[in-house]
């Protein structure tokens, strides 16, 4: 009977292992199926994957402006290594390292595939890794004991491995970071500038090879090929990089000297609209962009809009002429500097008033009397209107990300004080690239042009296989002795009036200064120590090839050197505008 009680549990033990196992058996092919399987692929299979080579940026006469290099890297499998500490340590001797840099490395991506510990690493440093005989040791005439430690040197770890890897560079650093911009440290994605706005055409196709693998690792045989390898296309930009030079050279003397907040300067060609150099200040290497504050990435030139102050009346004048509300002979009274009325409050002048001046002078003298009369000749929906037409409150459309839009108020909106304050640069906002693009209007004759900076694509053997031709004038928005009658006027602004300052021998110059208050961060009125001063000028006269925007934000008004913009900014313009003239001189064009 014992004998029976035995047999019974030691079926019924057998039993219950046998469902034990029947019931993990099924858990694992009904619930843990998937991670078995993803886990043996990821033990039996290899993947090689192919990056593409970025395409390259230059400048319109052929400098590289942004590249790929070649450059070793050491990574490792975090999968494979079983002893991360150990391995760690093993690696600190040899990268220059901390140790615990390289264990978090590898720890924090234990569920990933490859991560990368050095990015250009040395080729000694690669060779020690592997267990490679160095190139050092190979010059050298070793001794007994060190032929004996390059036999026993091995791999590190076969989870550690050196593969070929691409790093950008720019080469001409600073001087054009704010308008090609930067990429991920693994240069697959752009992240600022034309790097961003044209990855996907830079950036090319990848393609992948899965390996069957053995337990080393090692691949046997070709399972599958995915995708396949195209390199990204080039980028042909309008910029120069030696008028790009002249520019910030200018321009950062000024800033530096003034102590202001930010400065910018544009250099345009105004019969095409093609952008030849852009500058914004503060400005950032690209090679340490990631730890860059990213108020100094900003391009302020087509992020900040600001209210202009007197370099819009030129554009106002146009406006009037063009319309017919006033003739180019027309005298207006200016008040002597005191100007009031219902519905539109007290205007005075900068400094001194004025009595009658012909309409050339009103521009010359700058006078903001003048200028409210002839909004108000004009009337709202006229002034509005002709605005919209030059490209005020909407972007210019430049292939950069990140432009404003300004701000023109709808007309219904307007009221006495938009259509006398609008005339000399208040109650608007505007940005960069919109004042250029309106002046480009007055400086080729009254064609409205599209500011741009990309001139062509090449694909990745350098043929050009697209021109990015701009959008095509939209005909005359003004017309050509309107344009002309304005851009004289302007020259008497250099000669006559308050522009004294950005006079050449060589080249006559055209141009407006314009000296706009900051306006309260409450909304209630202006500041009376910061200023934005500002100058846009022309050369030559005769046939203009060059429109330069100069605008330096809050120059410090207690250095006593002056805030307007015929003191801070025209200088500056008439520096850019020598060098440039000169040089497109000597370059035929």
């Amino acid at each position: 009977m014992r004998n029976v009680r035995v047999t019974i549990f030691f079926l019924v033990l057998v039993a219950a292992v046998f469902l034990g196992l029947a019931g993990r058996c099924f858990y694992l092919q009904k619930f843990k199926s998937k991670f078995y399987i993803d886990k043996s692929f990821v033990q039996q299979q290899s993947l090689s994957s192919f990056s593409p080579q970025r395409g390259t940026i230059y400048d319109r006469r052929g400098t590289i402006l942004a590249a790929s290099n070649t450059v070793l890297v050491i990574k490792a499998e975090p999968r494979i290594i079983e002893n991360p500490e150990e391995v760690s340590t093993k690696l600190a001797e040899v990268l220059d390292m901390e140790a615990g840099e390289i264990y978090e490395l590898i720890t924090k991506n234990k569920k990933s595939g490859y991560v990368r510990i050095k990015e250009d690493a040395e080729a000694d440093e690669c060779d020690r890794v592997m267990g490679r005989e160095t190139e050092s040791e190979e010059a050298e005439e070793p001794a007994k004991d060190e032929i004996i430690a390059k036999k026993k040197r091995k791999r590190i770890h076969r989870g550690i491995a050196v593969e070929s890897g691409r790093r950008r560079h720019y080469p001409l650093g600073r001087l054009v970071a704010s308008i090609v911009g930067f990429t991920s440290r693994d240069e697959k994605q752009g992240l600022e500038g034309i790097e961003f706005k044209y990855n996907k055409e830079l950036s090319g196709s990848s393609a992948s090879s899965i390996f069957l693998a053995d337990a080393g690792r090692r691949p046997i045989r070709l399972k599958q090929r995915k995708g396949v390898l195209t390199d990204g296309n080039g980028l042909i930009l309008t910029i120069d990089s030696a008028i790009q030079e002249f520019t910030r050279s200018a321009l950062m003397e000024r800033y530096k000297s003034y102590e202001a907040e930010s400065a910018l300067a544009v250099v345009a060609d105004p019969q095409t609209g093609e952008i030849l150099a852009m500058v914004s200040l503060p400005d950032y290497d690209p090679a340490e962009a990631h730890s860059v504050d990213p108020n100094d990435r900003r391009n302020t030139a087509l992020s900040d809009e600001f209210e202009p102050g007197s370099i819009m009346k030129p554009i106002a004048m146009a406006i009037g002429l063009e319309a017919v509300a006033v003739s180019k002979n027309d005298t207006i009274f200016c008040e002597n500097g005191s100007y009031s009325g219902k519905g539109f409050g007290r205007i005075g002048e900068y400094r001194n008033g004025f009595g009658n001046l012909p309409l050339r002078m009103i521009l010359v003298k700058s006078s903001n009397i003048g200028m409210a009369k002839v909004g108000q000749k004009l009337g709202r929906k006229r002034l509005h209107d002709g605005l919209e037409q030059f490209g005020f409150g909407k972007r210019v459309g430049i292939e950069l990300s990140g432009e404003a839009d300004g701000f023109l108020r709808p007309v219904g909106e307007w009221t006495g004080y938009s259509e006398t304050r609008i005339p000399f640069g208040q109650e608007i906002t505007v940005t960069a690239l919109q004042l250029v693009q309106a002046f480009c209007v007055i400086a080729n004759g009254g064609r409205l042009v599209h500011p741009h900076l990309v001139l062509a694509m090449l694909d990745n053997e350098g043929n050009v296989i697209e021109v990015r031709r701009p959008v095509p004038p939209v005909g005359y928005i003004i017309r050509p002795d309107v344009a002309n009658w304005v851009k004289d006027a302007m020259v008497g602004v250099v000669n006559e009036g308050t522009g004294k300052r950005a006079r050449l021998e060589k080249w006559q110059v055209f141009g407006k200064t314009g000296t706009a208050n900051i306006a309260l961060k409450d909304g209630k009125g202006y500041s009376t120590d910061d200023y934005i001063a500002s100058f846009v000028a022309g050369a030559p006269a005769e046939e203009p090839a060059v429109i330069v925007l100069v605008s330096i934000r809050k120059p410090n008004k207690r250095l006593g050197k002056g805030y307007t913009g015929g003191v801070v900014a025209s200088p500056v313009a008439a520096k850019i505008i020598e060098k440039t003239m000169n040089y497109l001189e000597r370059q035929g064009g």
